[in-house]
Parts: structure tokens; C-alpha cells; sequence
């Protein structure tokens, strides 16, 4: 029998997808199940994207789109960006794609030859990993514990970059932490990148309008406009807008850049569908009250699950500000048992919480921090008191 491409033995399935899934076969069991896994909003798009994209149906066309992305919603991100800081932008400067997460790959696809280091701070994503092991390059892992609040400092980056790698991979605000990084940090950040001319910068930030509080978002170029031949921001409908599903990414950057995006979609996606695309134009240009209020939200229920975990003794928590995450380090439970189940590390954690208390968690080590576990707290309103209580119980019951 034939053999698949070597690069398939590098591909892994998404961890995250693989905790869900094991909880909705819970669930399909019968078994009561409170999932804290999945980054998926829990709200949905304003009436009048569903209004704009049934508009389209009625008007479809049946043909292929362009490569790039239609200019109206070209010029719908434009203003999107704009409003977040980023000038200068033209249409040669963008692309859309299949979600941020398609973007990403793309940019791997472009800028990394096998064998190329890209550098990232952990935690991370743990699509980063994955996309760099596919397309076969080497990894410089930057880690950020608890203990400096999960954040990149300027002397770390400067000595990752000081060995030249082909791409720096940032994520403001973070998943799967919830922090922002400040104004000043950001700022330092930028002088240090601005030493370093060989490398491309990738900032994913695609929580940038979910940010708690008086903080703000910053990007490098916002304090370093002369890094714009080298900086590429990714963004996307899908948390912002409750529209995950829609599947719509963006990227800005060096012209350069957009086209190799182009040249990549016209192989892979031809175009976006063009329900999707009116429905990306609507949420983009029109009223924007839902995500303004869910941000709100959020940050209340950030507060809930903070609490909730400063109530467990040894578990330290950074206040997260911005996302929807809550990134504990709970490896004060490590080397301890549950009813007999051993807890050796935050895999066995996440699985035997689960098993007994039928709550969903992904282990930290999914995102290369191995002390904690990700809390995304987007479940339904009211099962977070009792997930949070759950999880409460758990400790109180190690020995």
C-alpha cells in the first residue's frame, strides 16, 4: 500500500478539539457535562449579518470569487484596522482567507523552508507548534511562566532574536492566558524587534477588540511605524463577532506579503463563498453594540472565575485582561491522588477531572506550559457557578 507524505507523521490533531470531543461523547452518554474546553464564543452575530447574508443568497452569482477577497470587504477591513491604530493600509496590503487559522498556515507556507526556526512565546497557541512541525521547521520556545504573569520580556526577546530566526510568532491579547500586554511593554518590545532586521514578525491578534478594563491594545507598529516592511497582523470575524463558523481571516502587512497570500489562495481556496463575504462586510461596517456589550460581559465573568480560583489554596491565577481565558497553574495538585487516581501532571489532572466531575479543561501542556490548564469560560451563563464548584470540590477532595 502506498505510504502518506512523511509531513502527515508530523501532523497531530488539534488537542483542544480532542478534549471536546471526548466531552460531547460524555454528554451523548447522558452524563452531565460542563465543557470549559473550547475557545468558542457564546453569542451570535447581530440580526443584520444574518439580514446581509441571506440578502446574498437571493443574489448569488454561482461564480468564483477573487483571490484576494472582494474589494468591498477589502475596504470594510481597512476601516476595521484603521479604528485599531494600523494607517497606511491599501487593498495590495490585505488578503482574506478560511479564518486566521488558514492565514496562519498560509504565512508558515510563505515564509518558512524547512529547516527555517520560527520563535514563539510559550504558553502559545498550540496551533503554532502544529503548523510549524507540518510545514518541517525548527522551533525556539520562549517560555513565560506564572510567575512573570505569562508575558514576553524585552531581554528574552532579544536574545531569541539575536539568533536570527526566519519569523517571530506573537499573540496580544493571548490565548490561552488573557493577558495584555501594556502600552510600555509593547513599546520595548518594538525597539528590541527594531535591532533585529532578518526577521519576519507575525502578530496574531486576533482578540485585539476583546480587551478588558482602561487597557488598551497596542501593536509594534503603533509605536514602530518603521516596522511595517516586516510586520504582518492577523485577525479574524470569528471572536469578535461570534461568527467562528463563517470562517473569515484576515492579514495586513508588506505588499509583498498579501500577494504571496493571493498566490497561495489561488492554489488552495480559490475564493471565500459570497455569503460569507457579505455576512464579513455587515459585521465589519455595521452597528457594533453586541461585540462592545460582550466584552463587558466577559470581563464579569472573568471576575467570577477569578474568584473562584483564588478560593483554592496553592492555585495561582494571573489576572487575565482581555480574551475569554483563565490560565491557572494548578500544579500544586501534582503527586497527589483522587480516590485512588494518581495526578501526576496537568494531563492527568484535566482527565480524571473530567471523568469525575464532568467538567472540561485543556492541559496546559497543549499550549507548552505544563503547570496549568486552560479555562475557557464562555459556557452557558449558568453552568459556570456550578463548573467553578466542581472544580473546587476536585481540589478539596485530592490527598
Amino acid at each position: 500500500m502506498p505510504k502518506l507524505a512523511q509531513r502527515m507523521s508530523r501532523a497531530k490533531p488539534s488537542a483542544i478539539m480532542q478534549i471536546a470531543e471526548k466531552a460531547r461523547k460524555l454528554k451523548a452518554e447522558g452524563r452531565d457535562i460542563i465543557s470549559f474546553s473550547i475557545g468558542v464564543p457564546n453569542f451570535l452575530p447581530g440580526a443584520h449579518v444574518y439580514e446581509a447574508a441571506k440578502s446574498a443568497i437571493e443574489k448569488d452569482s454561482g461564480q468564483y470569487g477573487s483571490n484576494r477577497g472582494p474589494d468591498a470587504l477589502l475596504d470594510a477591513f481597512l476601516k476595521h484596522i484603521e479604528a485599531a491604530g494600523f494607517h497606511g493600509y491599501q487593498r495590495k496590503h490585505c488578503a482574506v482567507g478560511v479564518g486566521a487559522k488558514h492565514m496562519l498556515y498560509n504565512l508558515a507556507e510563505a515564509l518558512l523552508d524547512p529547516g527555517d526556526e520560527i520563535a514563539f512565546p510559550a504558553p502559545y497557541w498550540t496551533t503554532y507548534m502544529d503548523i510549524a512541525d507540518i510545514v518541517g521547521a525548527r522551533v525556539r520556545v520562549l517560555p513565560c511562566p506564572a510567575s512573570q504573569h505569562y508575558k514576553l520580556t524585552a531581554q528574552q526577546l532579544d536574545e531569541a532574536l539575536s539568533h536570527k530566526p526566519k519569523v517571530f510568532l506573537f499573540n496580544n491579547p493571548s490565548n490561552p492566558t488573557g493577558m495584555v500586554y501594556t502600552r510600555d511593554e509593547i513599546a520595548a518590545l518594538a525597539d528590541v524587534i527594531a535591532k533585529h532586521p532578518d526577521t519576519w514578525v507575525i502578530t496574531d491578534d486576533i482578540y485585539h477588540r476583546m480587551v478588558f478594563g482602561e487597557l488598551k491594545y497596542h501593536n509594534f507598529l503603533h509605536f514602530r511605524p518603521d516596522l511595517a516592511d516586516r510586520v504582518i497582523f492577523v485577525d479574524s470575524l470569528s471572536k469578535t463577532y461570534g461568527m467562528p463558523g463563517w470562517r473569515v481571516g484576515f492579514i495586513a502587512g508588506p505588499e509583498v506579503i498579501a500577494q504571496a497570500m493571493v498566490t497561495l489562495n489561488s492554489n488552495h481556496i480559490t475564493n471565500i463563498p459570497e455569503v460569507a463575504v457579505a455576512a464579513a462586510i455587515a459585521a465589519l461596517s455595521g452597528p457594533q453594540d453586541v461585540p462592545a456589550q460582550k466584552v463587558l460581559e466577559f470581563a464579569a465573568t472573568r471576575d467570577q472565575v477569578l474568584a473562584a480560583m483564588a478560593a483554592i489554596p496553592g492555585v495561582v491565577c494571573p489576572r487575565p485582561e482581555g480574551a475569554f481565558y483563565v490560565f491557572p497553574d494548578i500544579s500544586c495538585a501534582f503527586g497527589k491522588s483522587h480516590y485512588g487516581q494518581p495526578i501526576r501532571n496537568d494531563v492527568d489532572f484535566c482527565a480524571v477531572l473530567l471523568e469525575a466531575k464532568g467538567v472540561a479543561c485543556v492541559p496546559g501542556s497543549a499550549f507548552g506550559e505544563p503547570r496549568a490548564l486552560r479555562i475557557s469560560y464562555t459556557c452557558p451563563p449558568a453552568q459556570l457557578p456550578e463548573g467553578m464548584a466542581r472544580i473546587q470540590q476536585f481540589f478539596a477532595e485530592l490527598t
